[in-house]
């Protein structure tokens, strides 16, 4: 069974513990239930704001500081800000947990903030945006879920953009930091050679008065599903290309299902797309297909690059393996497709940070960590008409097309639809 020990602190704080004992070292680190999807349109971009300037200073330490201090004993300070999760995660040797924790702990509950640094940091972000408006195949899922998710936060770009992050003062920032960094809505994860004893001293002395989340929090509006038609010609070598529908959210009883389908229409080398469509026609360099999953639903996508002369044939060929997969799955891509998938949960038993992240995670998303051995009875249990639900469940919504570059060989939405429903 699982090896996970949650512990609940008076103040509503969760705490995972995964003891590896045959490691020497440590991950750990603070997941938090928000993100884009907790933010106003407004102000776009806040909570990778905040996760920007939590390195930028606390009362005891400077920015650079912080970083002097973590690599000092060979450590790794970080964070990444998704839709609906946020998280600041540290790697340790076994003999610094304490301070891993407690810097963690600094960045979150004692920044400053300071003006200058919000100032130069808002300069970085911008052009960490710009960066991505000249990435057309980073860009292309910004539009993808703009185009799906349209008019609400999780169809909005995690970055934000230039006029919303130019918005962003230091107020919003200590504003969204109270609302949202509160002690039920944080998991504190530890995994590596951890004592639980220790992380939960840890856990009490550096986070125990975080204030309780209070019973009247903001629930983030259903996420509402429209699609359409999403296209933009620009000047570039390729024209990128997301085909799909409403997806699969990650407590729906098809996830799993979802997964297998996925994994081997267009998850790796051996999938239906890779081989069909790139390795027997030769139509694209890149392309895979996804599910998008969040609390509530998702988004499945089929991304594909290819070169303007043969967009008007790649569109027929990636329809007619998406309508067709339902009526030609075969057992032996349903075997790779679930061995891939069990070999990827296993192997990142050997991993410290995986099992960190994915405890906290299990604990946002499910209220438990998931033991290993029943995720991988749920992958074995999806059979064939498992997969085949999924396949003409997906063929049901409404589609959205996303298309960026030289498109103007892409056919009409509603042509392209006719040739899923044929």
């Amino acid at each position: 069974m699982s090896n996970v020990k949650v512990t609940t602190l008076a103040n509503g704080l969760r705490v995972a513990v995964d003891s590896m004992p045959e490691v020497e070292s440590a991950s750990l680190g603070i997941w938090v239930a928000c993100g884009t999807r907790h933010e106003s349109a407004e102000l776009n971009g806040m909570a990778h704001m905040l996760e920007h300037m939590a390195f930028k200073g606390t009362k005891t330490r400077s920015a650079r500081a912080i970083a002097e201090e973590i690599e000092n004993v060979g450590g790794s300070l970080n964070a990444y800000t998704g839709r609906e999760i946020t998280a600041y995660h540290a790697s340790v040797l076994k003999e610094d947990v304490g301070l891993g924790i407690e810097m963690v702990a600094d960045i979150l509950r004692n920044s400053v903030f300071d003006p200058d640094e919000l100032q130069r940091e808002r300069g970085v972000i911008l052009q960490e945006i710009g960066q991505a408006l000249d990435t057309p195949d980073d860009l292309i899922f910004d539009q993808f879920q703009a185009t799906a998710l349209p008019e609400q936060p999780l169809g909005r770009p995690v970055l934000g953009t230039a006029e919303s992050v130019e918005a962003i003062g230091r107020d919003h920032l200590f504003a969204y930091l109270a609302r949202h960094y509160t002690a039920s809505n944080m998991v504190l994860s530890a995994a590596g050679r951890v004592n639980e004893a220790e992380i939960l001293d840890l856990a009490d002395k550096h986070f125990g008065s975080v204030p309780r989340t209070p019973a009247n929090a903001d629930v983030p509006a259903p996420l509402r599903y429209v699609g359409g038609d999403g296209r933009e010609t620009r000047v570039l070598e390729q024209a990128h290309l997301v085909l799909g529908c409403e997806g699969i959210g990650y407590r729906d009883p098809d996830y799993y299902a979802m997964a297998v389908y996925s994994t081997l229409f267009g998850g790796g080398m051996s999938s239906r797309l890779f081989q069909r469509i790139r390795e027997e026609r030769g139509l694209v360099y890149g392309i895979h297909c996804f599910n998008a999953a969040y609390a509530d639903g998702g988004l499945f996508g089929i991304y594909a690059g290819t070169g303007q002369d043969d967009l008007g044939e790649l569109v027929p060929a990636v329809c007619e393996e998406f309508a067709g997969i339902a009526d030609t799955l075969g057992d032996a891509e349903l075997v790779r497709a679930r061995n891939q998938i069990k070999a990827g949960t296993l192997m990142a038993l050997e991993s410290s940070g995986a099992r960190c992240e994915q405890a906290a995670r299990h604990m946002l998303i499910h209220g438990r960590p998931i033991p290993y051995e029943e995720t991988v009875a749920r992958i074995e249990a999806v059979d064939a008409a498992a997969v085949r639900r999924v396949a003409r469940r997906l063929l049901q919504g409404k589609l959205t097309i996303a298309a960026l570059g030289p498109i103007d060989e892409l056919e009409a939405i509603d042509k392209i639809a006719a040739r899923l429903a044929a």
